[in-house]
């Protein structure tokens, strides 16, 4: 008997667009397992590191990619300095990126916990990880609220934040995602593109609650079809 195929909702977008926070409460609604692709490179480079290796050691950073659990995307210290370093050097990594790469197709195909569906949010979720997603949202916001979000968002931490570096930042950051030769950030032909700038975060969980609602609902009741138990989901 063929595995069903579970509902996907892949979220994607550029930094502090809100995409995050609108992906954990579908997640939520739905009761599927949410994935912050974003913190796997990070993780990865923390497991390196914490185990005395050199992130730049490819066989040792390849050997904590295909070890990764999902548990360790819950660490504090992921937040970190020495998280974000250990990534950028973990992540020019091609064996860490295929076997990231493979970790997010199974996280999509059989979601942890037995969960009904997966929802991903990150970069390239619907154009690379997931082409073939149940649900598709890009998620946007111009760059100047962006830079407000993040920069009261690191206040709010307790971090030190100026909002002109902020914006700059995240000017060059759109640079680089949107212009690089491989995956550029963009959205997929078949998604739906949200631009979250006048929306505060009920309006616009409600309006990407109106974009993936029908198409998430459709699969599961095929998925209920298929498992012969209409009262399943």
């Amino acid at each position: 008997m063929n595995q069903p195929t579970l509902p996907i909702i892949a979220v994607d977008g550029p930094a502090a667009s809100g995409k995050g926070t609108l992906a954990r409460r579908l997640a939520t609604h739905f009761d599927f397992a949410y994935l912050d692709t974003g913190k796997l490179y990070r993780a990865v480079g923390l497991k390196v590191v914490r185990t005395g290796g050199d992130p730049e050691d490819e066989e040792a950073a390849e050997a904590a990619a295909r070890a990764l659990d999902t548990t360790e995307l819950d660490d504090p210290a992921l937040s970190g300095d020495d998280a974000a370093s250990a990534a950028s050097k973990v992540a020019a990594i091609d064996g860490v990126r295929q076997a990231l790469l493979e970790f997010q197709r199974s996280f999509a195909a059989m979601p942890p916990e037995g969960k009904k569906g997966a929802v991903l949010d990150g970069r390239d979720i619907g154009t690379v990880i997931c082409p073939e997603a149940t649900a598709k949202l890009f998620v946007t916001a111009d760059v100047e609220t962006r830079a407000d979000r993040r920069h009261k968002e690191l206040l709010n931490r307790g971090e030190t934040s100026i909002y002109p570096r902020v914006l700059e930042d995240l000017k060059a950051r759109d640079a680089r995602d949107m212009n690089r030769a491989s995956a550029p950030l963009k959205p997929a032909a078949d998604a739906t593109v949200l631009d979250t700038t006048a929306m505060d975060v009920e309006q616009a969980f409600a309006e990407a609650l109106k974009i993936v609602g029908g198409k998430v609902q459709e699969a599961l009741d095929v998925l209920a079809e298929d498992s012969g138990d209409p009262e399943l989901f």
